[in-house]
């Protein structure tokens, strides 16, 4: 009986915590990596959408009739902003990467500043483009 009761206070110490992710403050550069990550997975799921409408659009004047009624939809309009955003993102925090692989920027106080630029410069960017599109 003694041995079963060791053994058992053996395996619940060693049993997994519950951790709650709200109660962490992730640093920028910890939250641009996600958005990097999450803004490639909407470029990929984007991608059938897109070629549908394109090849919808060069199907002849009637394609790109409809192809130009379904941009006219608000939340096409907002679909297309968010993947605008995500290419923005991922190609401005690719360029990070590709500096930090260079050993550039990979001090900590730069490190955040420029993690802090991407993080601020994509929506400013994809408004911007939008605006003029």
């Amino acid at each position: 009986w003694a041995e079963t009761t060791r053994l058992f206070r053996m395996m619940t110490k060693n049993r997994p915590v519950y951790l709650d992710l709200k109660q962490f403050r992730f640093p920028i550069a910890a939250i641009m990596s996600v958005g990097h990550r999450a803004s490639g997975v909407l470029m990929i799921l984007a991608i059938p959408f897109l070629a549908y409408m394109l090849d919808l659009s060069l199907s002849g004047p009637e394609g790109f009739a409809h192809v130009s009624t379904i941009l006219d939809s608000l939340f096409i309009k907002l679909v297309l902003f968010v993947v605008l955003w995500a290419m923005l993102h991922h190609l401005l925090a690719g360029i990070r990467y590709l500096l930090i692989d260079f050993h550039l920027g990979v001090e900590k106080e730069m490190a955040t500043k420029s993690a802090q630029a991407v993080t601020v410069a994509a929506p400013v960017l994809a408004i911007l483009i939008g605006l003029v599109l």
